[in-house]
This record gives structure tokens, C-alpha cells and sequence, in this order.
């Protein structure tokens, strides 16, 4: 409140005061309500009220030649009290709501922990799944196999198609399952935090990543360091799928070009590649897993690998974005926590891997 505004409020609890003294009627009461109630509404304090209420009634007092009676002073403290009152409602109404906000707070926290053990219980659940499946996956592409070499001869050509599939599809399902439990995995463990270099780490996932397609020409670009702060195998794990994903999409490019960098204007890491690309309009599935914007018999996969990056990069505090157009390539966006305190280190110039 101004000061013309304190001073107008001073001046009508004086003669709202007088009136209650004298007359004691209802009309006053209400305007002593009225009185409080304007001055919590233009923020007038609880001290700042009571001095005033001070002064009205030294005042009073002074016009009265000094005499003061012990009705007029019991009166006075009615007076006050009905000018507090809209304070004491205020008061009172906000002990409700943090009443009731500390009721849904303790409901939702409720919530909250029967959701964390069902998740909990689901991923147990699914890792247990994923494990136990694989022995039986394994014997049966190694009695396939058998079969295929000690046998082929007693197999028409259907037969031996037949089985090759069933060999097929029990590796598929056999990485699936590795997937499956790597993102329980990924979920589920301890993380430790400490510098990463970025740039070290991606050099070294691709030249794993070569040796699967060593004739193939790559182009890439990679800083001198990326300087980052998190879990050095999780953060390993981003960048292997993300890597892997570009060196993967971009196969049909007669060189691939791949960089993986920091962008200021995006105040995050990326990885970038001249791929195939995707339409932006189904962005949405990306991260879910078993979710594929191309077909298996385009480009192997089992579509969880994105789902482990957006789990892992969420773990850090961060999260994981892209940007592409069909048949122009694609960026991978990431942030982790401090990405633009740790990255702002980094030395802007690229060195093309091998």
C-alpha cells in the first residue's frame, strides 16, 4: 500500500473507531470488518494495523481531554479484534489448504510407492522372463543347427528353409531378449557419478562397431574431448545405440557420415548422421519400446534400444530428442545434468575417426 493509501486508511479507522466507541452499534462492527478486510487485501501488515489502531485510539483519547473509561477500552479491543478477523479467516484458510495439501501429498506419496513396487515387481518379473528364455532359445538354434549340418541331405529344399527360419526367428527372439534385460538392467543399476569424456567413449564404440562391416566407408567427426559428468557404462550404453543407429541407417550411403558433437544453440549433445532418415510425424513412437519407424527386413533391430537411451539419459537428469526428414539423415539430441557447464569445456575443433 502507498503511503496516501496508509495515511486514507489511518484516517477512516479513526473515525470508524470513534463511532464504534460512541454509538457501539452494528454498523460500526461492520465497518471495523470492512477496515480489516482492506487492509489484508492491499497487504497491510498485522503490526502495521495494530499501530494504527494505536494512534486512532491515543487520538480518541486526546480529543476526550485524556478520560478514558474502562467500557471505551473494552470496546476498543472489540473494535480491534473484528478489524483482525479477516486475518484470522485468512489465517485459518490457509491451515486448510496445507491440511489438505499435506493429505494428498501423504495420498499421493502412497501412490507414488505402490506404483515404484509395481515397477519394480514388473521389471524383476521381466528380467526373470528374459533370462530363463534364453536357454531354451539357444537349444533350439543349436539342435537346428545340427540338424542342418548332419542332416541337410535328408531334407528337401523346404525343409532346410523351414529350419533356417526357425533359426531365424529363435535369434531374433534371442536378442530381443538380451534387450529386454539390458533396459531392466540399465533401469535398475547403481550409478556412479564422475567425469566422462564423451569423445573417448565414442571412438571406442566405433571401432567396435566397424568391425561388424569393416569394408564400409565411414566419415567421422568427433572433438578432441567432450567433457561430460555421469556413469561411465551407462553413458557408454547411449552412445552405442546412438552410434549404432547412425552407422545402421546410414548402410544404403555410399559413405556414412557420422558426428557427434555439442550444439550451443540447442545447449546439448548430439550425434548426427547422413541416413535414411525418418518423417517427423511418427517422432512420437521413438522411444517406446518394441516401436520401429522401419521394417525388419530393411534393418535388423528389435526396437528397444531407444527406449535404453531415454530411460538411461532421464537417469541423469536429462533428456533425449531428434530431428530428421526422410532421406535426409537425422540428429540425436541429449542433455544430461551440468551438460552446459561440462560440455562448455570441450575444444571446438573435429578430428575424423578412422
Amino acid at each position: 500500500m502507498t503511503e496516501t493509501g496508509l495515511a486514507l486508511l489511518s484516517q477512516n479507522y479513526s473515525k470508524a473507531l470513534g463511532d464504534f466507541l460512541v454509538k457501539f452499534d452494528e454498523n460500526a462492527r461492520l465497518q471495523a470488518y470492512e477496515l480489516g478486510r482492506q487492509a489484508l487485501a492491499e497487504g497491510v501488515g498485522l503490526l502495521d494495523l495494530v499501530t494504527i489502531h494505536h494512534l486512532a485510539l491515543g487520538s480518541f483519547i486526546g480529543h476526550n481531554h485524556g478520560r478514558i473509561s474502562k467500557i471505551w477500552l473494552s470496546r476498543a479491543g472489540e473494535f480491534l479484534s473484528e478489524c483482525l478477523s479477516p486475518f484470522e479467516m485468512s489465517q485459518r484458510g490457509y491451515r486448510e489448504a496445507n491440511q489438505s495439501l499435506r493429505r494428498m501429498n501423504e495420498v499421493l506419496q502412497e501412490k507414488n510407492d505402490e506404483i515404484s513396487r509395481a515397477n519394480r515387481e514388473l521389471e524383476a518379473f521381466s528380467y526373470s522372463v528374459a533370462h530363463d528364455l534364453r536357454a531354451p532359445l539357444r537349444s533350439i538354434d543349436g539342435f537346428s543347427r545340427i540338424l542342418l549340418r548332419d542332416n541337410a541331405d535328408q531334407l528337401d529344399e523346404s525343409g532346410r528353409e523351414y529350419l533356417g527360419l526357425v533359426r531365424e526367428s529363435a535369434q531374433r527372439m534371442g536378442h530381443l531378449l538380451e534387450d529386454m534385460l539390458n533396459l531392466a538392467r540399465y533401469s535398475r543399476a547403481e550409478m556412479h557419478f564422475e567425469p566422462v569424456d564423451l569423445a573417448t567413449v565414442a571412438r571406442e564404440v566405433m571401432g567396435r562397431v566397424r568391425q561388424e562391416q569393416p569394408e564400409r566407408r565411414l566419415e567421422f567427426s568427433v572433438p578432441a574431448t567432450l567433457p561430460a559428468r555421469g556413469d561411465p557404462v551407462l553413458l557408454a550404453a547411449v552412445l552405442e545405440n546412438l552410434l549404432g543407429n547412425a552407422w545402421k541407417y546410414s548402410r544404403p550411403r555410399e559413405v556414412a557420415r557420422i558426428e557427434l558433437g555439442w550444439s550451443p544453440e540447442q545447449g546439448a549433445y548430439f550425434v548426427r548422421d547422413n541416413g535414411v532418415g525418418f518423417d517427423m510425424a511418427y517422432a512420437g513412437k521413438l522411444f517406446k519400446v518394441f516401436q520401429r519407424l522401419h521394417s525388419v527386413a530393411q534393418f535388423e533391430g528389435t526396437g528397444v534400444g531407444l527406449a535404453i537411451v531415454e530411460r538411461i539419459v532421464e537417469r541423469h537428469g536429462g533428456r533425449v530428442w531428434a530431428d530428421a526428414k526422410v532421406d535426409q539423415g537425422c540428429t540425436f539430441y541429449f542433455t544430461l545434468t551440468d551438460s552446459r557447464t561440462q560440455a562448455s569445456q570441450a575444444v571446438p575443433s573435429m578430428n575424423p575417426g578412422r
